[in-house]
Formats: C-alpha cells, sequence, structure tokens
C-alpha cells in the first residue's frame, strides 16, 4: 500500500510547492525596527548590524517608511535614541521627545502603514536601566507610572501599537489603564511578555546606547533556562490586557514560541534580535552561507512555531526577495 504514497509528488514543481505549502511568510507579517536620532540628512551605519543606520526623522520619514510600504511591510517599531538622558529617563515621556515627533512626522506624512513603538526607559536613562533605580536596585511600581506616561505620549503622537518592554511587573495593567483614561482606547498594547535575559542584545545595545551602567537585568529579564515561567508571564499580560504578546529573542527560543501558540488564542510576536540577525550577516560576509536565503529560512522557522508578527531587521531585505520570488 505504501508504494504508491510519493511524496516528492508534492514537490514536482514551484507552483504545486506553493499551492501545499503549510506556512506562509509575506512581508505583512513583519515589523522593522528603525533607530531614529536627533538631527537631519543623517543616516548612521552601524557596524554590528549590516544594513540597519540610525537616520534622523527627515530620512525615516521620506526614505525608510515609504520604501517599507512599497515593499508591503506591515509597519515600523521605533526606537528613539536622545541627546540628553537623566536618572528618570525623562525625554522618554516628553512630548518633544525623538519618538513622540517621529510619530507625528509619519502619520503627517501620510504614511499608512502600523506604527509602533517602544516603551522603556533604558536609551533613556543615564543609568541604562529599564526602571527607576533606587540603592542600586530598578524598582518595579515606580517604574510603572513612567512607562505609563510614556506610553500616553506615544499614543497622543499618533501610535497605533506601543510596545512595553521594560519587563516590570504589571507594566501592560498600568499602560491599560492609562490609556483608557486619556481616551486611547483603542491604541493596542504588544507587550514583550516573555523577554529573556540573552547575550544576543549587543548589537541593539550599541545601536540604541542602552547598555547598563552596573550590573545587568536579570533581576527583571527572564531566565533563558525558563520556559514554564514564559507561560505564566504570558498568562498574566493576557489578564491585564495585552492585546498581542511577544516572545523575545525568537530563534533561540522557538520552543517558547510554539508552547504559547499552543495554549493562547492570541497573535503573538517574536523579535528576531540583534545578535540573531548579526550571526547570519557575519556568516554571509565571510562567504559561509548565503545569508539572505538563510534569513529567509529562520524566519520561516519563526513562523512555522507560531507567531504571527516578526520584528527584524531584514524585512526590507527579505520583503524584496519575497517580491522576486524563491
Amino acid at each position: 500500500m505504501h508504494e504508491v504514497v510519493r511524496l516528492r509528488r508534492l514537490r514536482i514543481s514551484p507552483a504545486i510547492r506553493s499551492m501545499v505549502r503549510e506556512t506562509d511568510l509575506r512581508p505583512s507579517r513583519f515589523l522593522y525596527p528603525v533607530f531614529v536620532r536627533e538631527g537631519e540628512g543623517i543616516r548612521e551605519p552601524l557596524n554590528s548590524l549590516p544594513g540597519v543606520e540610525r537616520v534622523s526623522v527627515d530620512v525615516l520619514v521620506n526614505d525608510v517608511a515609504p520604501r517599507a510600504e512599497e515593499l508591503g511591510v506591515a509597519g515600523l517599531l521605533v526606537f528613539g535614541i536622545p541627546s540628553v538622558k537623566d536618572e528618570l529617563g525623562s525625554t522618554a515621556y516628553s512630548r518633544e521627545g525623538i519618538v513622540q515627533r517621529a510619530v507625528r512626522a509619519l502619520r503627517a506624512s501620510g504614511y499608512r502603514g502600523v506604527i509602533a513603538t517602544d516603551v522603556c526607559l533604558c536609551q533613556y536613562t543615564s543609568h541604562g536601566h529599564c526602571g527607576v533605580v533606587r540603592n542600586g536596585k530598578v524598582v518595579n511600581d515606580e517604574t510603572l507610572e513612567l512607562l505609563a506616561r510614556t506610553a500616553v505620549s506615544h499614543a497622543e503622537a499618533g501610535a497605533d501599537v506601543v510596545a512595553p518592554s521594560a519587563m516590570m511587573d504589571h507594566q501592560v495593567a498600568a499602560i491599560r489603564r492609562a490609556l483608557d483614561r486619556e481616551g486611547y482606547t483603542d491604541t493596542l498594547i504588544m507587550s514583550y511578555s516573555a523577554k529573556f535575559a540573552s547575550s544576543l542584545y549587543g548589537p541593539f545595545r550599541e545601536a540604541a546606547g542602552s547598555a547598563p551602567a552596573f550590573g545587568d537585568r536579570s533581576t527583571y529579564q527572564m531566565d533563558p533556562a525558563n520556559a514554564r515561567e514564559a507561560v505564566r508571564e504570558v498568562e498574566l499580560d493576557v489578564a491585564e490586557g495585552a492585546d498581542i504578546v511577544m516572545v523575545k529573542p525568537a530563534l533561540f527560543y522557538l520552543d517558547v514560541i510554539a508552547e504559547v501558540r499552543r495554549r493562547f488564542n492570541v497573535p503573538i510576536a517574536a523579535y528576531h534580535v540583534s545578535g540573531e540577525y548579526a550571526m547570519i550577516r557575519a556568516a554571509g560576509r565571510l562567504g559561509w552561507l548565503n545569508d539572505l536565503q538563510v534569513e529567509l529560512e529562520a524566519l520561516m522557522a519563526i513562523r512555522r512555531a507560531g507567531a504571527d508578527v516578526i520584528i527584524t531587521y531584514s524585512a526590507l531585505e527579505v520583503a524584496e526577495l519575497l517580491r522576486g520570488g524563491r
């Protein structure tokens, strides 16, 4: 009986393979992270993130955003690079902060993609931690108020989605209350629910200038050994009102994505982080592999594990590749 079953028949041509493909990968699944800094006409390449730049607001609006929209990328995830930092990260929630000005400029330009914003304090604090520091420790509840103020300021500027990444307990509830109180009931929360204390964030911290000045973030980001705890984090965020939950990193934590997909009927985002991206691109530069084809395979693996949204630095290049066919 088994002799009549030839699975190769399902692979015989590109059209057949496309017709029976189990997992789709489309640019409309991607969010493209952008690093926005002060100034004009600035395109500052990042050595550890090939193909990624820090850009000024005018370059974001006139070049990056239109290209992403033309390629069908779902939207942008905006990170700010402030010119001034202080102990409380006050420029994170200033109406004239760099993210707030970037979002207003994107709105004014007519950009039609999703505008998501990172909600954290690490880039804005002089100590580089994600919350308020008292006596050498990051304090949770005092940080919640500042995260909520930041999220409201982003929504006021026109963000569709706010993405709290500080890993403070009850940050989703605090932000949801603040948004609703100020009338931003339609603003989505995409929570960094299961954000691990990974060694893969180095290139991002260089790009964002967000490395901690002392210690590390293991007292608030998750232990990489804990998958069951990740499920608890997601469960709490869903109960507090998260519209989308996130697992970060993505490639090294596919098991966590798959388990969250199995247990929860909510949209899942996965962050294909800077270290994962940089390793692939570095191998490509050395001629060891075709880096864009590996990126394509990596993103497919993240989708196959169960992610609905993928945050990736390769969004534009892979979207171009997908448009040209495989």
